[in-house]
């Protein structure tokens, strides 16, 4: 079971907000479609990654529907059930995802005098009920493969970011290789708390004070799982790989190294590589290896370039 990690700084934070506004103005967004179509302008320097976007149900996938509208992004789901205490439901010791991800707080926890064993039980329940709302928002489809992909998690707004925090995980379970986390609304320590989780934080407002993620809605409304199904369908759509689905081309190319010395290697060049990422082998290994082979192709699927070479030459690889 994950606990909770302390709060650290943000690697990157971003808000389209010098100043934010006071807590005592009047709702920041219309509804989650205002909010998901405000957050989708600050969203468009990721275009060019090609990012799957990725909704928090119920009320973050109308915003992430925005999103990946804007984007020309496939939409999918990170279920989390907010797991509460058992004589009151409302108060949160933890959450579960997608993957077999549990967050808990101990803090919570020990509060409530919940030991260990309590604990599992607790989650259990919860992992059942969020298979059969996986089942229920995507039907008969197989969720979207993240490996090697920029993700961009959607939610409707950060208060605590418990919810959050297991949805990254259980993305960066799932392969992701960048995740940006989106909120059109957030508290301060929410994002920060979550610094160690995503690769980038993107925020439209961040007022000083944050009492409730609907005080910052005109329309809050209950977003319905029928809705949810919905937005769903309507954006199915195959990811294209970021290099656009054309194979790399693949050169065998010789690297000097020292007087009359030569190595050996392959270079794979997809188009528009983001990189190049180099694999020099050594002893016991090379670049012929099926693991090493594997590695890069899912490397240059991702949109980068590799570069395979042995730092050994067949003489030496002989001794």
């Amino acid at each position: 079971m994950i606990k909770e990690a302390s709060n650290r700084e943000p690697r990157a934070v971003r808000s389209t907000e010098d100043r934010p506004p006071d807590w005592a103005v009047s709702a920041g967004f219309g509804d989650r479609h205002d909010a998901g179509r405000r957050l989708a302008g600050v969203l468009e320097r990721f275009r060019a990654e090609m990012p799957i976007v990725i909704g928090i149900p119920r009320g973050g996938v109308p915003v992430a529907a925005e999103v990946a509208r804007r984007l020309a992004s496939p939409l999918d789901v990170a279920v989390v059930r907010k797991v509460g205490a058992p004589q009151n439901r409302e108060y949160a010791v933890g959450a579960v995802a997608e993957g077999g991800v549990h967050v808990v707080s101990q803090r919570a926890a020990r509060s409530l005098g919940l030991c260990e064993g309590d604990l599992q039980g607790l989650f259990a329940l919860h992992d059942q009920q969020l298979e059969e709302r996986l089942l229920r928002y995507r039907r008969n489809r197989d969720p979207i493969d993240i490996a090697g992909r920029s993700v961009i998690l959607v939610d409707d707004g950060l208060a605590t970011g418990r919810s959050a925090r297991a949805a990254l995980r259980s993305l960066r379970m799932r392969g992701a290789v960048r995740l940006i986390l989106a909120v059109p609304v957030a508290t301060t320590a929410a994002v920060h708390a979550l610094g160690d989780e995503a690769d980038e934080i993107v925020c439209v407002d961040m007022p000083p004070r944050l009492w409730a993620v609907g005080q910052w809605y005109e329309d809050f409304s209950p977003t319905a799982d029928d809705e949810v199904a919905r937005l769903l369908a309507e954006n199915v759509r195959e990811p294209v790989p970021p290099n656009g689905g054309s194979a790399p081309r693949v050169e065998q190319v010789a690297i000097p190294s020292g007087r009359d010395v030569s190595l050996p290697g392959e270079l794979s060049m997809p188009q528009r590589p983001r990189g190049l990422v180099a694999f020099a082998h050594g002893s016991g290994s090379s670049r012929l290896s099926p693991r090493n082979r594997a590695l890069a192709e899912s490397l240059q699927h991702a949109g980068y370039a590799t570069l395979l070479f042995d730092l050994l030459t067949p003489t030496e690889e002989r001794d």
